[in-house]
């Protein structure tokens, strides 16, 4: 009996660069290549492991069972490859491409923090962000961490509980002093209220205004929870904030504290696979550690 033959160690990294990415043209432009051969090679891959190591999904490329199997493989390639310089200079493993996807919040106040003291001591580290607001996916093929509001229903990832934050209701001091400030939560719904454009809104934990004054009518709308905080400040009604977010400006006032606290958490969810690469486990730990040391401004300063 003839022995299977040996997949092409270049053909592994291909994969592992796909895995990645989620995409062929995203590993292609890395390791400057074309995305004709990034897809021969994978064939090629495909055909000597007599199986798909990769499938199509909503977010891009995933692996397969297989695939996972051949991607470990690779791993050990690039390690090994890693250390036939050890000796000469150490090699710094935080290094490469992290891509998160977080809400707007998060990102501004704690991931940029992070990533900036995680760059001090590594210097080839890069982190994109990609701000959107949305339950996690069940496919997250080309993220490497997801920060999500709720805790997360996903298979086949690692979810990891980070902390939690406070919302409330805030008028700006020129806002109240021009149209009063409401003494209760029936008062309140004369009132316009700024947040999250609701036929858009994924998330359901964000959907307390609606649910705890439903008769409040939409002022202001938007995707995007900077431009809640500019809206409630310039007065364009009153805002339903991040506590860690309007506190800062004296400028704005909270609004029945005992009626509107809303508490909700931030859920990390991140593939078993992606934290076997270093600079996807520092940044992990960065984000647990900095929304930690952020707890006291995301419950809300007591008197804020």
């Amino acid at each position: 009996m003839g022995t299977s033959p040996a997949p092409n160690p270049d053909d592994l990294l291909i994969l592992l660069a796909v895995a990645r990415s989620g995409r062929f043209t995203t590993a292609a432009e890395g390791l400057g290549l074309n995305h004709t051969t990034i897809s021969r090679r994978i064939a090629a891959l495909e055909k000597v492991l007599g199986g798909r190591v990769l499938a199509r999904t909503v977010g891009g490329w995933e692996l397969t069972e297989l695939g996972r199997r051949a991607a470990g493989a690779a791993e050990h390639i690039e390690t090994a490859v890693a250390r036939i310089h050890e000796g000469e200079e150490e090699t710094d493993q935080v290094s490469g491409v992290v891509r998160v996807s977080a809400t707007d919040g998060f990102s501004g106040y704690i991931i940029a923090p992070a990533v900036a003291g995680l760059r001090r001591t590594h210097p080839n580290l890069s982190v994109e962000i990609v701000n959107v607001t949305r339950r996690a996916l069940q496919h997250r093929s080309g993220l490497d961490i997801e920060v999500v509001v709720g805790e997360p229903q996903v298979h086949r990832a690692e979810a990891v509980c980070l902390g939690q934050y406070m919302l409330g209701m805030y008028a700006s001091r020129s806002y109240l002093e021009e149209n009063g400030t409401p003494a209760d939560a029936r008062e309140l719904t004369r009132h316009g209220l700024v947040y999250f454009v609701d036929s858009m809104l994924q998330v359901d934990a964000l959907d307390a205004p609606r649910r705890l004054v439903p008769s409040m009518q939409d002022s202001l709308s938007s995707t995007n929870v900077f431009v809640h905080v500019q809206a409630t400040r310039a007065g364009a009604g009153i805002g339903f904030l991040p506590c860690f977010m309007a506190d800062p400006h004296p400028d704005l006032v909270r609004l029945l504290p005992d009626d509107f606290a809303e508490l909700l958490p931030y859920w990390m969810v991140l593939r078993p696979d992606t934290l076997r690469q270093p600079a996807v486990a520092a940044v992990a730990k960065a984000l647990r550690a900095q929304t930690a040391a952020f707890e006291p401004e995301l419950l809300g300063r007591p008197g804020a």
